[in-house]
């Protein structure tokens, strides 16, 4: 193991030590999501960095949560054994890299497509969200811009069930994290909401 680690140039140690420890965090993730834990609450801290959850970046929509640790991890997941595998391949290293690259981010786009439908189908369920989720208590998820300037998501309680809907909001900027209650269902996918304190007279 030794021979064989001090066998590889700089860039493929990098590489390796990238790739397996976004393996290790993958792994972490889907165990705590198979037992029912928070992994997002726990991983997810990157959509608070300077920027990204500017009011201006929320033009993305629901397309916001690109910019989550989770989907780090994806990137650099296809990214990394992408680069790996094809090594030997490829004997050009910016060939290589520029083919990661395109793998990481066409990886990226397959599971938030794949998220996006289970979404979907997840909410299409038995639950009428316009009658069950008014006065419903949650979670905002990822941050929800100020008066409306865009849309941020939460994860509320309907009929027992956890679900989750892209938010607005017409006061302060609701940071991730914060309890939330739902004031209004502005659409099928999208609700209107206040953070818990702002209700109390």
């Amino acid at each position: 193991m030794a021979a064989w680690w001090t066998s590889l140039s700089l860039i493929m140690k990098v590489l390796w030590g990238v790739t397996l420890t976004a393996s290790l965090i993958f792994v972490i993730q889907s165990v705590m999501t198979f037992l029912g834990a928070d992994a997002d609450g726990a991983f997810d801290s990157i959509d608070s960095v300077d920027g990204i959850d500017d009011p201006s970046s929320s033009e993305m929509g629901s397309g916001a949560n690109l910019y989550t640790f989770r989907n780090l991890v994806n990137f650099l997941l296809g990214f990394g054994w992408s680069a790996i595998l094809l090594q030997e391949s490829v004997n050009s290293v910016g060939l290589l890299l520029v083919i990661s690259v395109f793998v990481g981010v066409g990886l990226v786009a397959a599971v938030m497509y794949i998220f996006k439908l289970l979404s979907g189908m997840q909410q299409s369920g038995n639950i009428d969200v316009f009658k069950s989720a008014v006065g419903c208590n949650g979670t905002a998820y990822l941050s929800i811009p100020a008066e409306r300037a865009g849309e941020g998501k939460v994860q509320i309680t309907i009929n027992n069930a956890v679900r989750e809907y892209n938010a607005v909001t017409d006061g302060d900027k609701i940071p991730t994290g914060t309890p939330v209650t739902v004031v209004e269902v502005i659409d099928g996918q999208t609700l209107l909401v206040e953070t818990k304190n702002s209700l109390i007279i």
